[in-house]
């Protein structure tokens, strides 16, 4: 896991000088689509990705984004008005049968059909009109680093490229070398501080939200950890009843509109005696843990899930673990 990790930006540098041809023609094929909106599909750490790019391409686009259900297609066969509009599967090993029946089926109603996928010659990419391979190279660990953060990547050029959006382009050739440097951040308070945990929330907003999952998952599959994601938004809707004295709150405050809820959250939780951990650049002075910004505020969730995923695997091995073997976990899984 952390090896694969630290190849992040070794594998975004391919990315971008392997997958750049097919980002302008997808994104020259939306602009001609002008879809009035666009579904995503997919599971675990994909579905993450997705959040993040259902975010970011509302945000850019003005399209609404939607996460389709895979049941409603395999076990209920819902008619599927999606004539004209397209769909996005995101998928490290493009091998589960429910995810590849739902593309199919969108393409059949009339969608234009396009998977994010890292492995090749899989049978998402049979299923779909338009393939963009993450370039992310095997990836061994069960926990999934390095696509996740190429799948953000792309996810990110390809609605640049639509936008024609000449500073976020600029920025992701950039993030081989931001990249690099969010490995490098010193998250060791967070093993001091999570080391004997058995419960956490973990919570961001925005474009942060989809860290706040991914992260979430994380903790779960590699210590064992009972974490769960909230946006900052949601917390005072129930879930900070669970706050008592020293329960353990993660909290990314990233750049944007949402930074300055976040960091009230994080001292109100402080005077109710919560354990908060608050990750933020380095012009914030309390935080706990220093994000790295990139070259755009878009592409700070790429950098801040890099240097957590070294804090990850480092905590999972002082809680006595193996974070490259997950209990109960393989690589690839397949739904129905």
């Amino acid at each position: 896991m952390l090896e694969e990790a630290l190849a992040s930006g070794l594998r975004v540098a391919d990315q971008l000088s392997q997958l750049e041809p097919r980002l302008v023609r997808l994104a020259e094929q939306l602009r001609e689509l002008d879809p009035g909106v666009l579904l995503t599909v997919a599971r675990g750490s994909s579905d993450h990705a997705a959040s993040y790019f259902a975010y970011l391409a509302t945000q850019m686009t003005g399209v609404p984004v939607a996460s389709l259900p895979m049941s409603v297609v395999t076990l209920h066969a819902s008619p599927l008005k999606v004539r004209g509009q397209a769909a996005v599967a995101f998928s490290q090993s493009g091998q589960s049968p429910d995810l590849v029946e739902t593309l199919q089926r969108l393409g059949e109603h009339g969608a234009l059909n396009i998977a994010l996928v890292n492995a090749e010659g899989s049978p998402l990419e049979r299923a779909c009109q338009v393939v963009l391979p993450l370039c992310a190279g095997p990836e061994l660990s069960v926990a999934a680093t390095k696509s996740f953060i190429c799948t953000l990547s792309a996810s990110a050029r390809l609605l640049a490229h639509w936008q024609c959006d000449s500073a976020l382009l600029a920025a992701g050739e950039r993030l081989p070398d931001d990249l690099q440097r969010a490995a490098q951040q010193d998250w060791s308070p967070a093993v001091q501080a999570l080391q004997g945990s058995e419960r956490l929330l973990v919570i961001g907003r925005g474009l942060g939200f989809a860290v706040a999952q991914e992260a979430a998952l994380k903790f779960k599959e590699t210590s064992a950890l009972q974490a769960e994601a909230f946006s900052g938004a949601e917390v005072r809707h129930g879930p900070m009843a669970l706050v008592e004295q020293d329960y353990p709150l993660l909290i990314f405050a990233l750049r944007g509109a949402e930074q300055a809820g976040l960091l009230a959250l994080a001292a109100d939780m402080r005077e109710r005696g919560a354990k908060v951990l608050l990750a933020a650049p380095d012009d914030i002075a309390e935080r706990d843990l220093t994000l790295v910004r990139a070259g755009h505020p878009s592409l700070d969730p790429l950098l801040a899930i890099q240097s957590f995923y070294v804090m990850a695997a480092s905590l999972a091995r002082a809680r006595g673990l193996d974070p490259d073997q997950p209990r109960h976990l393989s690589k690839v899984t397949r739904t129905r």
